[in-house]
């Protein structure tokens, strides 16, 4: 039976696929997050905008990942805003996101704007930006790991050497992972915010969630402020008084990645092995075989 996550997640990845092929077919002038597209002042300097609208997938991360490492290495880039809506996914591409999002703060000024929604792995996603502006309804927060498994127990024994039997976690070896994702999670936003966070370790690990008023108020964001407030805060970090503004949308080159994801998702939901998850929201539904456990 298909685990009700990952069919979640490749629903959205294939309704977000036929969004943007109709952009696509459209044109850049009618949707302006359209890669590449520019606003041109003939300046030599740019900000590039990074969307990551979309559940967090072993699909969107390549994508998203790429498009990080090619702005780090692009020398004409000042600047980077990550314009971000999203409710998270899937545990290790969000760390991978994080990671990414990491190494392009250390080299370049990157900023965030929330759109509506940065929550769980999107919000670890943007730990490590200068600034996070959030509009007053925004939602962000959630830090937390849920883990899934077969509901008829974790019978796994731990084995050793290159030929074990089988590939199974123990109860204690998916109650172990999970906490340490979640340990790793709170951490990031103890040492990311420790600045700003009004907060103690304790009350972020309830996973609470706040408006982007409240948000500001506990540390979770900086400034509320929408999308050209970041440019401009992007922009003067970088020291740049005049400069193109560059769009880009990490997941429009790569349909083929996003359908692949979908496939990937239906074939792999017949394996039962443990998932784990950084993702914010109501599940469409339960699936009889698998249990939901939060951390």
């Amino acid at each position: 039976m298909d685990n009700p996550i990952d069919t979640w997640i490749a629903t959205a990845l294939q309704s977000y696929v036929v969004v943007a092929v109709i952009a696509l077919l459209v044109g850049a002038t009618i949707a302006p997050y359209a890669v590449g597209v520019a606003t041109s002042s003939g300046s030599e300097n740019h900000v590039a905008v990074v969307k990551i609208d979309e559940p967090i997938s072993d699909s969107t991360v390549t994508s998203v990942t790429q498009e990080l490492r090619e702005l780090r290495a692009n020398a004409s880039v000042d600047a980077v805003v990550l314009r971000v809506s999203s409710p998270g996914g899937a545990a290790a591409a969000s760390e991978a996101q994080y990671l990414a999002v990491k190494r392009l703060a250390a080299e370049k000024p990157v900023y965030t704007s929330v759109g509506g929604t940065a929550a769980s792995g999107a919000f670890y996603t943007i730990l490590p930006t200068n600034r996070i502006y959030a509009t007053p309804g925004s939602i962000v927060g959630s830090v937390g790991v849920r883990g899934t498994a077969p509901s008829d127990g974790l019978t796994g024994e731990p084995t050793t050497g290159p030929d074990k039997a089988h590939g199974g976690m123990t109860a204690e070896e998916y109650y172990t992972s999970l906490e340490t994702m979640k340990r790793g999670f709170v951490g990031a936003v103890m040492t990311e915010r420790s600045d700003a966070l009004e907060i103690d370790r304790e009350t972020v690990a309830t996973a609470a969630t706040y408006t982007g008023s409240r948000a500001v108020e506990v540390g979770y964001a900086d400034e509320i402020g929408g999308l050209e407030a970041a440019i401009a805060g992007a922009a003067d970090e970088a020291g740049i008084d005049s400069y193109d503004v560059t769009y880009r949308d990490p997941a429009s080159p790569s349909l083929g990645l996003l359908f692949a994801g979908a496939e990937d998702g239906a074939q792999t939901s017949q394996i039962e092995h443990p998932r784990f998850y950084m993702l914010y929201g109501t599940l469409p539904g339960e699936s009889s075989n698998s249990t939901e456990v939060t951390a």
